[in-house]
């Protein structure tokens, strides 16, 4: 089991990583890997641009912090692999090619990537490993606690139940096979819930597409019957929008309890409307600045000890430095108080004129 220090402990970590590097005039000393006054340039790989965080959170959240720790002389260089592997692997080649000084990758696929990373490492190039562990010689990982975050989701699922946990089936909606964090999330959700719910069906949904979930649910319906199946775990909020239309689809009414996870907009709304069971918020601002931190400290050739809270092992590397982050279950009696609270989303993007009424009643105003 992953094991993490609480937020201020991280926060505290953070901020005196910040406070020493602006004391010391950042990378002015111009000793560092980055050459000099800062002026480094960090690599930074997302796998898709489907998930509504990592254009709208993750990318703008790392290139200000790199900006702020690197007196704005820092440079982001920015690729997306629209969910292709090989489209990764080859901007790793690229971003190699323009001889950056460390990377920031959320791998597409973690096994996939590791000789991308080899490359990388016999350049003189420094890695971190965003969001999913990626295989390879990394040099620090920040993610989430994802068993924690799966945990999160089966205490909501069997708080949703009640005493009615042992009735009917759930099916569950893990994430993809080609992605690590999936089978944490897994095995944080089983650890709550195994010997407490009966389990109908479970699929890995490729490549965590919502159309794949939905496909996958509909086919459950179709062999455990609309009317057994009492909850349903989906790994995130993408896959619980295609799992609710095929809910809908086949009349089932009323809908049964739904997890998810991300916390993006349209999950959100949901939870809001009553389709949508909970959602766990993962403050992006502190997985990207960790990461920011991460990178721009390896990029000048100085240690991390000072920004980590624990050590995870890969198939391939043991004992990565990292930073764990925990998460937060939203349902809709603490809307207000964790994305609004947080400026994720402000009450007017949530309350459209369709939700303006719910959201009155349950005090989202």
């Amino acid at each position: 089991m992953n094991v993490y220090v609480g937020r201020a402990a991280v926060g505290l970590a953070v901020s005196a990583l910040t406070v020493t590097l602006a004391a010391c005039g950042g990378a002015d000393d111009g000793d560092g890997a980055g050459g000099s006054e800062g002026a480094v340039k960090i690599g930074l790989l997302l796998p898709e641009n489907e998930t509504a965080r990592y254009e709208k959170f993750d990318k703008p959240l790392i290139e200000k912090k790199v900006a702020l720790l690197t007196l704005g002389k820092g440079k982001v260089v920015y690729a997306n692999a629209m969910g292709d592997a090989a489209k990764q692997n080859a901007q790793v080649d690229e971003m190699i090619g323009s001889k950056v000084d460390a990377l920031i990758i959320d791998a597409v696929d973690a096994k996939t990537i590791a000789g991308a990373v080899a490359k990388a490492k016999a350049a003189g190039i420094a890695v971190v490993a965003y969001d999913r562990l990626a295989e390879g010689p990394i040099d620090a990982y920040t993610s989430f606690d994802n068993e924690d975050v799966g945990r999160v989701q089966g205490k909501a699922l069997l708080e949703a139940l009640g005493d009615k946990a042992r009735n009917g089936k759930i099916v569950m909606m893990n994430g993809a096979v080609t992605d690590p964090n999936a089978a944490q999330f897994r095995s944080g959700a089983r650890s709550v819930l195994d010997g407490k719910v009966n389990v109908g069906k479970e699929y890995d949904t490729v490549e965590w597409k919502p159309e794949n979930a939905n496909t996958n649910m509909a086919a459950a319906i179709s062999a455990l019957g609309k009317d057994k199946i009492t909850a349903v775990y989906s790994a995130n909020d993408g896959m619980a929008g295609g799992i609710i239309a095929a809910l809908k689809a086949a009349g089932v009414n009323p809908l049964p309890p739904v997890t998810g996870q991300d916390a993006e907009l349209a999950g959100v709304q949901r939870i809001v409307a009553g389709e949508q069971y909970m959602s766990v918020y993962k403050p992006y601002p502190r997985e990207a600045e960790a990461a920011a931190e991460l990178a721009v400290t390896l990029a000048e050739g100085e240690k991390i000890d000072g920004i980590i809270n624990q050590v995870v092992s890969s198939p391939t590397t043991k004992r990565v430095p990292s930073v764990l982050i925990p998460g937060t279950s939203v349902t809709r009696n603490n809307i207000g108080t964790t994305v609004v609270l947080d400026g994720v989303f402000t009450i007017a993007e949530i309350c459209t004129d369709k939700l303006k009424a719910t959201c009155d009643e349950i005090g989202l105003k």
